[in-house]
């Protein structure tokens, strides 16, 4: 008997956006497996094709694609979807569920190729194609002729993204989830920037700070933020309590265990249900993820895994991790921001907003891994840490003509809560999370 092999394809099409082709097309690129046809799809995307028994897969950076493959009496079948759980309720359907671990499905990585060979038993391993290879450190050593370049990039992106939204609704608002850092900053200031510049009304636009129990530092840095620029009739604070955190919740929102993943998205969580009491219509949201990973600004003492070196003279390490094909690379996830990027996007489908965050275009982040890193750092550490800002400010300085205040890094989670009451919500170690993840589907 023949085998037949199925593909269930879960994946919502009506979530990509682009900008120069059509499903169709963007799906026949990627069943093409051509990876110049793919880095031109320009939009966001997560795409499934198969012909015979050959599937192909792509994701840019801000759309996560799990799979799972499950084994029938026909011959095997392929999952694919947005969620675990989604990928689960698929299978019980099915009646194939009892084949289900929530370790068995796995995470396409942003920016390659995926494919696999529907043969049956055993199954084949996938294959990876990357599609966006970007020149490192390609760009001159000139900090206004790079920030020029990375911000005018951003720009591009949001202009693309406010003419989008204005071909289906010139009314809709538009907000930010702020904090006064240096990318919710840049963002806000562009796309305000952007608005006036494409004639469109900067009413429709908010700066939402979120405010947990009344100490949260981020308020006042976004009021001095926009003070400093003018702007400050475009803040909204979101407030909650607390006790409004609930970690278990996140991890079923988020499907994820990493501690400060779980901090960001019970933060993102809370802010987005804030927005939705207050606005039932309001759907799109800008957020600056992605800025941190581009330019390279996270703390490398806390993770010993890193140095200087291997931050700066690897491909992309932030936003993709070690790579696949890598000893340590993990099927069930993703790496760097191409698997934590959930934290940004889960919270958003749970309160149904369509999220955009112009740091993760790959022409944006093409710019960024053309700066010459090693060259302006000469490896020291406390000059990568200050290099981000500089050349931030001097972009948004050119493409705006705004004098954009620079603060000291925080994190998200950081600022919207006081650390103490963090603590208390949000104190569990990342074996406890996993557990919690794990008893999900116990």
């Amino acid at each position: 008997m023949a085998y037949v092999s199925r593909v269930v394809d879960l994946l919502d099409p009506s979530l990509n956006n682009f900008t120069n082709v059509s499903l169709d097309e963007a799906r026949s690129r990627v069943l093409s497996g051509d990876p110049a046809a793919v880095r031109a799809i320009d939009g966001s995307f997560a795409l499934v094709a198969s012909e015979g028994i050959t599937v192909r897969m792509a994701r840019s950076m801000d759309r996560p694609l799990r799979y799972f493959l499950a084994k029938r009496h026909e011959g095997p079948a392929l999952y694919v979807a947005d969620r675990i759980d989604t990928l689960h309720g698929a299978l019980v359907a099915d009646g194939l569920d009892a084949q289900f671990h929530p370790s068995y499905t796995r995470m396409a990585p942003a920016h390659h190729v995926v494919e696999l060979t529907l043969v049956g038993c055993p199954d084949p391993s996938p294959t990876y194609t990357r599609f966006f290879t970007p020149d490192r450190g390609a760009l001159p050593a000139d900090l206004d002729e790079l920030g020029h370049r990375y911000i005018g990039a951003l720009a591009d992106e949001i202009a693309k993204w406010l003419t989008a939204i204005d071909a289906t609704d010139r009314q809709a608002p538009v907000g930010v989830a702020f904090s006064g850092g240096i990318d919710s900053g840049s963002v806000f200031l562009v796309v305000y920037h952007t608005m006036l510049r494409l004639g469109l009304s900067p009413q429709r636009l908010k700066a939402f700070v979120l405010n947990i129990g009344d100490a949260a530092p981020d308020v006042a840095q976004a009021s001095e933020f926009l003070s400093s620029t003018g702007l400050s009739i475009f803040l909204e604070e979101i407030g909650g309590a607390a006790e409004d955190i609930d970690a278990c919740e996140t991890i079923k929102v988020l499907e994820d265990y990493k501690p400060l993943d779980v901090e960001c998205a019970s933060m993102g969580l809370r802010l987005l249900r804030g927005i939705r009491d207050r606005y039932p219509e309001w759907r799109h949201i800008a957020d600056g993820d992605g800025g941190d990973e581009n330019l390279k600004d996270y703390p490398i003492e806390e993770n010993s895994e890193l140095t200087i070196r291997s931050v700066v003279d690897n491909l992309m390490l932030y936003q993709e991790g070690w790579g696949v094909g890598r000893i340590k690379h993990s099927l069930t996830y993703s790496g760097g921001l191409s698997r934590s990027y959930v934290r940004t996007y889960a919270p958003a489908r749970r309160y149904g907003f369509d999220g955009f965050s112009p740091y993760t275009r790959p022409n944006v982040m093409e710019i960024a891994e053309g700066i010459p890193f090693a060259a302006l750092t000469q490896y020291d550490v406390p000059t990568l840490y200050s290099l981000k800002g500089e050349i931030v400010r001097r972009g948004v300085k050119s493409v705006t003509g705004l004098d954009m205040p620079v603060f000291q890094k925080r994190r998200f989670q950081h600022g919207a809560m006081g650390a103490d009451a963090m603590r208390l919500q949000l104190g569990g170690s990342e074996a406890t999370y996993r557990r919690t993840f794990n008893g999900l589907y116990a």
